[in-house]
């Protein structure tokens, strides 16, 4: 593969990296520098990326791997990612141009979420990935993603029934 080639398949995943590492990581600085780092790394094997399936599964892969690691030699713990304010309003503004209260509502419901459920609601309901790249990406099952989809959906539908802040309407 050559520059052109790299600059056309792999660098337009560039936001999708950053988001998901900014999610992980919860700081700006450390996800764009991740985000090179997987650049980097991708391109130094870029002689057998066309031996991939899916090169948005692979950088997706390895953004979470490096982000796990980076978390694991800082020895962070997982407690501290309950507080994604920035995740709120950096989905908000990219999204959705009306920030509605019910938008910051969902927002802050999937806060509450095991951070297993947030990277699977993330990646399915945000960056629209399909139930099979996302469990390439998490290394699970298919059908336990749709699983804890539903769960996830389930959970913050019940938080934002129980909020009394919403109405709940079956049309």
């Amino acid at each position: 593969m050559n520059l052109q080639d790299f600059n056309t398949k792999v660098y337009p995943l560039k936001d999708k990296i950053f988001r998901f590492a900014r999610r992980m990581l919860d700081q700006t600085e450390e996800a764009e520098d991740l985000v090179q780092e997987v650049f980097i790394r991708m391109w130094k094997i870029r002689e057998k990326l066309d031996e991939y399936r899916s090169l948005e599964a692979l950088a997706m892969i390895t953004t979470k791997n490096l982000c796990l690691d980076k978390l694991k030699a800082k020895k962070f713990p997982l407690e501290s990612f309950n507080d994604q304010r920035w995740y709120i309003e950096t989905i908000a503004e990219e999204t959705l141009p009306d920030h509605s209260d019910f938008v910051l509502g969902v927002k802050e419901a999937m806060n509450t979420l095991p951070e297993q459920s947030r990277m699977i609601v993330h990646l399915r309901d945000i960056e629209g990935y399909e139930f099979g790249e996302i469990a390439e990406i998490m290394d699970m099952q298919e059908n336990a993603i749709r699983v804890a989809l539903s769960r996830a959906r389930k959970r913050i539908r019940e938080i934002l029934i129980n909020s009394k802040k919403y109405e709940y309407q079956r049309n």
